[in-house]
């Protein structure tokens, strides 16, 4: 079981998620605004504070939106999926 956690105006909101989901789910519960849901609009855009090893590789989508996936702690919500451990981001 992996475990999200949101940070957003001071407080914390924390998922449980099987090992491998999306995250998107989660992040528009907590607040996220997502549109396109296809990596090509961006509104999704969160900042990874902690555990940036444990989401899955970079999208093609990601790479063509964010750039270089080294330059960055952003990513795509809707991109995503949590492999297993704790994340911890921000939007």
């Amino acid at each position: 079981m992996a475990k999200l956690i949101v940070s957003a105006d001071g407080e914390n909101q924390e998922f449980d998620l099987e090992d491998g989901s999306p995250i998107a789910e989660a992040c528009e519960n907590a607040g996220v605004p997502l549109a396109c849901t296809e990596g090509v609009c961006g509104t999704c855009v969160v900042e990874i504070l902690e555990g940036a090893d444990n989401l899955s590789e970079f999208s093609e989508a990601e790479q063509d939106f964010l750039g270089d996936p080294d330059s960055s702690n952003e990513r795509l919500a809707c991109q995503c999926c949590i492999k297993g451990g704790c994340v911890k981001l921000t939007f």
